[in-house]
Formats: structure tokens, sequence, C-alpha cells
């Protein structure tokens, strides 16, 4: 099956001492010796008790799509900033092995499920890209500019999946 026909999945893993956590990137992260930031401590969204406290209805795989999603919004977050100017308009975030992330209080802006890490992420402890398909690009372009529309659009278009070896491809592919 060809990979573009491949709609992410949210997939269940389970380790201990660990939890799958989704880190909003763009296309310049995928070309990083490492996902990290010179900046400070990293937000990601994971699935912790909080977001289940906050969604009751949703089971483990419903959980960590809605943490998927977090991460791709919060993609688009980073997407509207003026050093993004110029990279591909689709939203990127990686699957991650978590190990060291720490719950934020659900207050303010942050949502439940967001998670701090205070260390780089190596290549290595990614598990797969989710990247928007090609056809939510306009969505993304119009909403990185404000359009209130569209990013709910966005926010309804589905991620594909691509393996983590796949990264520099798909980095070439989305032209950086």
């Amino acid at each position: 099956m060809n990979r573009a026909a491949l709609v992410f999945r949210a997939r269940l893993v389970r380790q201990t001492g660990a939890m799958r956590i989704y880190l909003p990137a763009t296309a310049a992260h995928l070309r990083a010796a490492a996902l990290g930031s010179s900046t400070g401590p990293l937000l990601a969204h994971a699935a912790p008790p909080a977001l289940a406290r906050a969604l009751p209805e949703e089971d483990e795989e419903g959980l960590e799509v809605s943490a998927s999603l977090c991460a791709a919004d919060a993609s688009l977050v980073l997407l509207a900033e003026p050093e993004a100017e110029g990279l591909a308009d689709r939203r990127v975030a990686a699957d991650v092995d978590g190990e060291h992330v720490r719950e934020l209080a659900v207050e303010g802006d942050v949502l439940p499920g967001t998670v701090e890490i205070a260390a780089d992420i190596p290549w290595d402890d990614v598990a797969a890209l989710l990247v928007d398909e090609a056809e939510a690009e306009a969505d993304v372009r119009s909403a990185r500019l404000g359009d209130e529309d569209a990013f709910e659009r966005a926010a309804e278009a589905d991620l594909l999946w691509y393996d983590v070896t796949e990264r520099e491809a798909l980095a070439e592919s989305l032209g950086v």
C-alpha cells in the first residue's frame, strides 16, 4: 500500500516509566540533529490522567488521537511565527517515546495533556512523524495568517503517518 494512502491511526504503546507524547514541529525540524529548543523546555501533548478526566467518553486510542491533534494544532502556531516564513504549509508532529516529561497544570492557555520536556529528543526516540496531506496546505496557509475558519478546517484534516526512517525524504519533499 502506498504510504501516502495511509492515514494516521493512533497506536497504543505501553512502556514502563514512559508515555507516548506528540511534539509539535515544522518541516525545518526534520533537518535538525535532534528535536529540541535552545530557548527552554519543549511543550508537547500526551494522554495522561488529566486528559482522560477532560474527555471521559474517550478510550485510550481516542485520547492518543486527541493528543496528536493538539500537537498538530500547536504546529500551526509554530508556523505562524515570523521565523517560519517560507516553510511548507503542512503541520508536523513527532510521535515520541517520552520518559522525562512533566505534566503541566491546566490553567490559562494550557490544555489538559500538555507536558513539558526538559531535554532534546534524539531521532532514535522518535517512533513516527505525522504530517498533513498536501490537500490541507491551503487551509494551513490561511490559518497561519489568522483565518479562524481555515484553522478549524485544518484541525479536521487527517495526518499521514511516516516512519522516522523517511525523515530525510520527507524533509526534501517539503522543500527543506
